[in-house]
Formats: C-alpha cells, structure tokens, sequence
C-alpha cells in the first residue's frame, strides 16, 4: 500500500471518519451488544482487506461477507475476528471448515449438504448461522419450514447454532413500519422457536443500519452494520462523515478554441465561442464513473471549484471543462468524497449510494489515511 502521493488514482479510506461513524452506532447499543461490520462486496467498495483491519483494530466483535472466497481473502491477509459468511452455497465447506468461516444456513439442503462434509471429516460443533425469512423474501427458512429444521438439528451433533438472524427490507422507510414491525414480530416467534428446541441461546441479529439508528430497542444479542459505517445514515438530520474520497490527478490540459471542433467519443462536448480550457483525469467507466455522468451531468471539485465533465465519458479517462479555474497537470480532482457526496452523485444517477461505492474498481488502490 502506497501513501497515495504520487498515484493517478486512489480511493481515500479517511481512518478519523471511520472511527467517528463506528462511536456514533456504537452508542445506539447497550454495552453487551456485539456489532458485527459487513465487508462484503470489497467492503463495499472500500477495500475488504484495509476496511476489515480498520474495524478489527476498532473493536468490532464479528465481520461478514457474502461469499466465501471473499472471507478466504480475510483470512489469508490476517484477520482473526469471527466471519459469518452471508451467501455460503454448498460449493465450498472444505475451504469454509479450513478457513474458520462460519456459513448463513438459509435452508435445509444447504444445512445437509454442510453435515455431509462435516461428518466426512469427523467435525461436530461446527459454527452455523440460521437465516430466517421474516418477509424479504430472498433467503432463509419461511415460518412453515421451521419444524422441519428443529427436526434435524434436534439429533444433528455436527453443528451448533452460533445465531439466528434475519434482515429488515425497509427500515429506513418511516410509512413502512408496519411491514417492518411484523418483520420484528415474526423474528421473535421463530427465533425463540429455535432456541426452545435447541434447549441453549443462540445470539439473535435483526437490525441493519437503518434499524441500529431507528429500532435501537431491537437490537438483541448483535447488530450488523453495513452502509452506515462507510458514512450513510437513515436519518434525514444525521450527517454521518464520508470514509471513500475518489481523488484523481490531471493528465493534461488542453486550451481550445473556437474552430477546433468538439470534444470526446461522438463529439459532444461542444467549444465555447470564447475558447473552452479541459483537463483530462485518468478515471472512466471502467472505473466506475458511470457514462451517464458525461456532457456537463455531473461536476467534480478542483481546487475549491466546481469543474463539470465535457464530453462523453470514456473507458479510462474523462475531460472536465477547467475553464476559468487556476489548476495544473497533477493537480487533485475529487470525484466523490465530502465534496461532491456519494448521495449527489447517486441522485444525478438515479440509483443509490451503495451502487456509486462498489463500482469502484479493484485497480484503484486503496490508502489510508490516518489524519
């Protein structure tokens, strides 16, 4: 990992921010609460491996990730803290059981197909995590599948039942409290089930980010924080602190005028009749700055200024049009980070923050920045 000086391009992982979102959560719970951070997805575009250290050295008590190839790539870079595995399939237990992962069992062909593997091997008390399906409708057991479940893990030696959780889909939406109030209704009576026939108490999750800041008093034994920690809160008067700053260098720069024809793929972006001054910065949609965000859509921040795209964007480079604005080859461009924010350039998309973060590619490196 570099300090970041002298690269092209780099993502920001702000360590100060980080910590002051995760002290923010951490005081919505009570002490003996665990939080468990979500890393999946390269942490959300963040970097898995740095963000996943950052977190470990923060105290959180657990991590997850969706796929086990993504905890397999914690594990080999030193991370020691417990990992439940979001999306474990039933491809990889003998990597999982190697690697200590702890798999989310959302049904009983999975739960099976992981006994086999562990009988195989003579392993009994291997961490499990039982998904319920509380409404989503996306995994884990429905209410109708539960006694079947009690049924075999009632003389399965194989595994031991680290949690039961589930997942609000829409906790940040105030009219939709109801739905998520029979979400929380419907978690408690099949999650108590479970505990009832395992004769132990497994840890319960339920809450999200979302439902950390607006459910707090449904926080059970853990919670699982996702986008909150990387700097997006629920609440409209919360203005939690960005983590990921896309920050580029200019290339080069090009004074035009009037005559010399347009600019980019398709010759949209159109010379000022006065002469227009561009910057070429080395970041496209290759990179995840959406082609959508071309020809003027969005701006991005040049020593103190505005500076919009001019053009369309391309697979490795974008043109921003610096006309009236002092600035040199090497000079910094932020693409998102305080100025603009993730969510600015969500809207300009029509989409959400979470798409903005983990398009960033892995060829952009990561750096912490620790002050």
């Amino acid at each position: 990992m570099s300090n970041g000086e002298t690269d092209f391009s780099r993502l920001e992982l702000k360590l100060p921010n980080c910590l002051d979102n995760y002290r923010y959560f951490r005081s919505k719970l009570d002490r003996s609460t665990k939080l468990l951070v979500l890393v999946k997805a390269n942490a959300y575009g963040h970097g898995a491996v740095e963000f996943a250290l950052m977190m470990q050295n923060a105290g959180a008590d657990y991590l997850a990730v969706a796929l086990p190839v993504e905890g397999m790539e914690l594990r080999q870079s030193g991370i020691s803290l417990p990992i439940l595995v979001l999306t474990s399939g039933t491809d990889f237990f003998e990597e999982m059981i190697e690697n200590r992962l702890e798999p989310g069992i959302p049904n009983l062909y999975t739960l099976k197909s992981l006994v086999a593997t562990l009988e195989a091997r003579g392993i009994k008390d291997f961490p499990i995590h039982i998904k319920l399906d509380t409404g989503m409708h996306r995994l884990g057991f429905m209410s109708s599948e539960i006694p079947e479940l009690l049924d075999y893990l009632k003389d399965c030696p194989y595994v031991k039942v680290k949690s039961v959780y589930s997942h609000l889909c829409v906790a940040e939406d105030p009219s939709m409290d109801a739905v998520t109030m029979g979400q929380v209704e419907m978690f408690r009576k099949n999650a108590t089930a479970v505990e009832d026939a395992l004769g132990y108490h497994p840890m319960f999750h339920l809450l999200n980010s979302a439902g950390i800041e607006r459910f707090p008093e449904y926080q059970y034994d853990m919670v699982r924080l996702g986008i909150g920690i990387y700097g997006i809160s629920a609440l409209p008067d919360v203005h939690l602190k960005p983590v990921a700053s896309l920050k580029v260098k200019i290339l080069q720069i090009k004074e035009l005028k009037a005559g010399d024809g347009a600019i980019g793929y398709g010759q949209h972006g159109e010379i000022a009749p006065g002469g227009t001054r561009i910057a070429t910065i080395p970041v496209g949609y290759a990179d995840g700055i959406d082609r959508h965000l071309g020809c003027g859509r969005a701006s991005f921040s040049l020593n103190g200024h505005r500076v919009p795209t001019i053009g369309n964007i391309c697979m490795d480079m974008t043109m921003v049009d610096v006309t009236g604005v002092e600035c040199k080859v090497g000079d910094t461009v932020t693409i998102f980070g305080e100025d603009p924010t993730v969510s600015e350039i969500a809207g300009i998309l029509d989409t959400i923050p979470y798409e903005i973060m983990t398009s960033v590619p892995r060829r952009i490196e990561r750096v912490i920045v620790r002050r």
